[in-house]
């Protein structure tokens, strides 16, 4: 594993496992949503795509996403691994709520200096109502996706509870 994709929707717990194995693994690790959104009022940096594009021809990294459209195809076609987190709703949608709640109530600042407010969460590309919204289609491109002959020579490790997942980096990490 030196060029990782960690895949899954909002609320899974992508970031804390990319975060997890590029510390154990000596990878360099870089946060989608920090590389996309760079300033207030959630503005998407100009140089998004050429930014990711010289980050995936580097001989080694792990994102913490799926990738935004405009990078999609070339992360997959750079990516050796995919750790898909396809956790049921029951799983993501608390963790995404508490996330949420916690970053409203305590203001803190996120990608790009920005926050989550109260007003967001009435707004369809709030983090829980995508979510809600998007566990089933998520679901079914990351299916296409990994048997698309395409992406054939991917390595794709599928886990489908926290606990199976707390079992493979386990095994992963193991010195």
């Amino acid at each position: 594993m030196r060029r990782v994709l960690v895949v899954g929707i909002s609320g899974a717990g992508k970031s804390t496992l990319a975060r997890t194995l590029a510390g154990e693994l000596a990878l360099p690790y870089y946060e989608m949503d920090a590389l996309h959104f760079t300033g207030p009022g959630w503005a998407v940096d100009k140089d998004f795509a050429a930014r990711v594009a010289d980050i995936a021809a580097s001989p080694s990294w792990i994102f913490d996403s799926f990738g935004y459209p405009e990078v999609r195809d070339l992360l997959w076609e750079h990516a050796d691994t995919v750790i898909w987190l396809d956790y049921p709703r029951r799983v993501v949608m608390p963790r995404v709520l508490r996330r949420s709640l916690r970053r409203t109530v305590r203001r803190e600042r996120i990608f790009g200096g920005n926050r989550e407010t109260l007003a967001a969460w009435f707004r369809r590309d709030h983090p829980a109502w995508w979510a809600w919204s998007q566990h089933a289609p998520r679901r079914s491109e990351i299916t296409h996706r990994t048997t698309n002959p395409r992406f054939a020579p991917l390595r794709v490790v599928r886990l489908t509870t926290p606990a199976e997942t707390r079992g493979w980096v386990r095994v992963q990490t193991k010195t």
